[in-house]
């Protein structure tokens, strides 16, 4: 009857469509105070506090309001110019530029959507005019933007780390293989689709040119990454200091910083901080409360009575991962999920590191993966185009995502070869 219950709680909530946060606030609440047997309301305030007092969160509103700082800047432009004068010679040069532009600013952003929308808005009119397909533009601009989730630094990649106690410099070091392989396999798709595309010659004289103007954006990520993988930053210290350069290139610089834009950036990132910080300290409680009954202990043994495969176990755990992807926000997906699935990845011989990037990877398929698919929404309201139109426009790239995932599942080396 308890059971039932809490079913009824969750049903009764989403058929009202309240928000993630306190459908998860409220189920927490009533597991502590009805199910668990070292549990209590009490614990819940308790746990909440101990989950933001790390010093390791502050690196998620830091890295946020450096994605937004780039975004709604220069640095954004600056990177297209410089990608675009190295790309311009080769068959679909421009559709190469857009992902070599994505995979820099993703690298530097940390984010899917903010990638796609930088990079995004700049290059949709410029593809469209230079002749390459409606459909292959939203396309690629929606699952090129999550090249933002898989190179690093990451948001989901911190938010996984603090979740499952992995090192968060691991998984960014892991993340450049799946990451770079996306990059090309966008690239070469570009290339066998737009080969007759017309091309120009090589202009040494534009790329200097844009090379010494975006010298300050193209710095970001040699110091960012740099002072991460030299052991100089933490990762909380290298968000900081993605702020304060990204601040002082956009307002110093470029000089493009108002007062009014940067309040508007600052408001925009308290709004995903307003969803996302309270989530994850109520995920923490749930986390603790379920250790504490040994549910992630029952749980393998459970498993590990009908399951005698790794292999199984992958397929089971690839296909949870994409349903969850498509039905809920990933940042929501990974707290719930991860604390449950890392314990079966390691007892079935997983590495921790490449089992967080086989859930990474899933995860970014969710991005663009209807119904919720963030991007896809975002993409809408950007550029003006249908839903309906931008989910059909993303087949071709999601199957080139799900080959990704595959290689990622089956070749560990993939993501542990720079660990070695």
């Amino acid at each position: 009857m308890i059971g039932l219950g809490l079913a009824a709680l969750i049903a009764v909530l989403v058929l009202l469509r309240q928000s993630v946060v306190l459908v998860v606030a409220l189920a927490v609440a009533y597991i502590h105070a009805f199910m668990a047997r070292k549990g209590s309301v009490e614990f819940l305030i308790q746990d909440v506090w101990y989950a933001i007092d790390r010093e390791v969160l502050l690196s998620v509103p830091l890295f946020i309001l450096a994605g937004m700082l780039m975004a709604r800047g220069t640095i954004a432009a600056q990177t297209v110019r410089i990608m675009k004068a190295i790309a311009s010679p080769m068959p679909g040069g421009l559709g190469i530029a857009t992902v070599l532009a994505l995979s820099v600013f993703g690298a530097v952003a940390g984010t899917s959507a903010v990638t796609m929308i930088a990079i995004g808005t700049i290059m949709y009119p410029s593809l469209l005019a230079s002749g390459y397909s409606k459909r292959y533009c939203l396309g690629l601009l929606c699952c090129g933007g999550t090249l933002g989730i898989i190179l690093p630094p990451s948001l989901l990649m911190v938010i996984y780390g603090i979740t499952t106690e992995v090192s968060i410099t691991s998984l960014f070091t892991a993340g450049w293989g799946p990451g770079l392989l996306l990059s090309l396999a966008l690239c070469l798709y570009t290339v066998v689709l737009y080969r007759h595309q017309p091309t120009k010659a090589f202009d040494w004289v534009e790329l200097f040119a844009s090379l010494r103007e975006g010298f300050a954006a193209m710095l970001m990520p040699v110091i960012l990454l740099g002072g991460i993988y030299s052991g100089y930053f933490t990762v909380t210290e290298s968000a900081a200091v993605s702020v304060v350069y990204a601040f002082v290139v956009e307002a110093l610089v470029y000089r493009e910083l108002s007062w009014r834009k940067l309040v508007d950036i600052s408001l925009e990132t308290i709004k995903m901080l307003g969803a996302l910080m309270p989530l994850i300290a109520i995920a923490s409680s749930l986390n603790n409360i379920l250790d504490l009954e040994g549910v992630p202990q029952a749980i393998v043994q459970s498993m590990q009575q009908f399951i005698s495969s790794p292999v199984t176990l992958l397929v089971i755990v690839n296909l949870l991962l994409l349903i969850a992807g498509a039905l809920m926000d990933e940042s929501s997906a990974i707290l719930i999920l991860a604390p449950l699935l890392a314990p079966l990845g390691k007892a079935y011989g997983f590495d921790p590191v490449h089992f967080g990037m086989i859930v990474i990877v899933n995860l970014q398929i969710g991005y663009v993966a209807p119904p919720v698919a963030l991007n896809l929404i975002v993409a809408m309201v950007t550029f003006k185009e249908p839903f309906g139109f931008i989910c059909r426009s993303v087949i071709p790239f999601v199957l080139i995502m799900l080959a990704v995932l595959v290689v990622t599942c089956a070749w560990p080396q993939l993501s542990l070869f720079l660990l070695k």
